[in-house]
């Protein structure tokens, strides 16, 4: 296929190099889809340029995490390396995996480092610790450890795993959206407030998924991407009449996150003052060896398995999983996102990893790494343009993360539920991810239960020995708060 853009009999500008590049036909897709996957990708993963300044960062030593040694991280700097990393890591992504996946500071680990890391160490420490766990995961991919640990994985597990992950990003947009709130004593979660519906952002929300359920299932190219650009429409009008603003303590019927007004300056110079602000081995002088290794244990687990659970799902959800479950260009894709960790801790922004909302984008048709190119060029932009990146409010993406859970969800017909040796190490595979908000934990309790249920049923020798390295390893990874304190003590 070859694009026009003279006269013709004129010279021709050919995108077959683009496309061999990308495998864009091979993969039975088409320039404008991936343009169009890689700008939903986008949208649903914009919140992390608002949202992980607020975990880190602040306004000040009041409104942000301090360390042990008093220091705290300006949110607009954070703000600014967020999307730094997330672009360049994406766009490195896309070229070397051809996968349409973006990479961003990673959910979890960002609150672990500001919650309890910074407890003990300093920031500067803290972005080391995340460096050290990077560099470990690059060379597990370098030296084939992480891909064989993949391949050991059982078909019926890998399927779990994705539809575990189409479980929890749905369990996500529940809760991002206020569709689902904690409850002040009884069950753990409810409906809206007291079982109602009333907020107007929520309702925009159930909007947002009537009208992208409608397009998908009517098969309407660009559903997804209409779908967010109309519910955002539609929050900006109810915003300019209503004034709802952002949600707080005396005004739980604002906005969840981001309000959908474009205020202030539309453009503004990223401050990247925060690049190389870390202490490789800092940490190790400060709070001791076996301290600092647990800590850095507990990131290793956390990132190699929540990323290889989200790259399983993204790969079969976008078609290009092959019968065992392997992919293209599968130890290129466990390097460039060991890198992306050590990236995220060079730039104190976080471990970067692969992000499950990437799902939307390949919902929308993407199958390349193009997709992540358009994706990670526009977080590069997003460090000038932070006040249009916070126009989509997180309402609406949550409803396309909802609509592609429904989608990844469809692969439980892959797994053999009638061996409960099989099903029931699924299934837990499955329930735990959303209700313990881990991907990590999900995949640790599914290779635990496996591995004991096969074991007790006789079948203990079809077990892959990395099965059981990686059980046991899970073990002590649930056990690493008692095991902690032995060692503190």
């Amino acid at each position: 296929m070859a694009i026009s853009i003279l006269p013709k009999g004129g010279p021709r500008l050919s995108s077959g190099l683009l496309d061999r590049y990308f495998q864009i036909t091979e993969r039975g897709s088409s320039v404008g889809r991936e343009f169009r996957g890689g700008l939903v990708t986008f949208f649903t993963m914009a919140y992390i340029v608002i949202l992980n300044p607020l975990i880190l960062g602040g306004f000040g030593q009041d409104s942000a995490p301090v360390d042990v040694a008093g220091n705290w991280l300006p949110a607009a700097q954070v703000g600014a390396v967020t999307g730094l990393t997330a672009g360049v890591m994406t766009i490195l992504f896309g070229l070397v995996a051809n996968l349409p996946f973006g990479l961003a500071a990673g959910l979890g680990i960002n609150s672990f480092l500001a919650v309890s890391v910074i407890q003990d160490v300093t920031w500067p420490e803290a972005m080391g610790l995340v460096v050290i766990n990077g560099i470990l995961i690059v060379v597990f991919g370098m030296t084939g450890a992480r891909t064989a640990i993949f391949r050991a994985i059982p078909q019926d597990l890998k399927a779990a795993i994705t539809v575990g992950i189409g479980l929890f990003i749905t369990f996500i947009g529940f809760v991002d959206s206020g569709f689902v709130r904690r409850t002040e004593g009884g069950p753990p979660v409810q409906l809206g407030n007291d079982g109602s519906i009333t907020s107007l952002p929520t309702v925009v929300f159930v909007a947002g998924l009537l009208v992208m359920g409608a397009l998908v299932a009517r098969k309407v190219q660009g559903g997804l991407l209409i779908g967010i650009v109309a519910t955002t429409v539609l929050a900006a009008v109810l915003e300019a009449v209503l004034k709802l603003g952002p949600a707080s303590d005396g005004n739980p019927g604002g906005w969840h996150l981001n309000t959908p007004v474009l205020e202030g300056h539309i453009v503004s110079v990223p401050d990247l003052s925060l690049v190389g602000q870390f202490d490789l081995f800092g940490s190790f002088g400060r709070i001791g060896a076996l301290a600092a290794t647990m800590l850095v244990f507990t990131l290793v687990f956390t990132n190699f398995f929540d990323a290889m659970g989200t790259m399983t799902g993204l790969a079969k959800s976008a078609g290009v999983a092959h019968a065992d479950g392997t992919f293209p260009r599968l130890k290129s894709a466990f390097i460039i996102e060991g890198f992306g960790a050590v990236a995220g801790g060079v730039s104190s922004g976080s471990s970067n990893t692969v992000y499950v909302d990437s799902a939307a984008g390949i919902g929308e048709g993407a199958r390349t790494g193009l997709a992540s190119v358009v994706t990670g060029a526009l977080f590069l932009g997003a460090m000038f343009l932070t006040p249009l990146t916070s126009v989509v409010p997180i309402e609406v993406a949550a409803a396309a993360l909802v609509v592609v859970g429904t989608l990844m969800a469809a692969q439980i017909r892959e797994i053999d539920f009638s061996r409960f040796s099989i099903g029931m190490p699924a299934f837990l595979t499955m329930i735990t991810m959303p209700l313990t908000y881990s991907i990590a934990n999900g995949i640790g309790v599914g290779f635990i239960v496996w591995v004991l249920v096969h074991s007790a049923t006789g079948k203990a020798r079809s077990i892959h020995p990395l099965m059981w390295l990686v059980a046991a390893g899970f073990l002590v990874y649930f056990a690493r708060g008692p095991i902690s304190t032995l060692l503190g003590g």
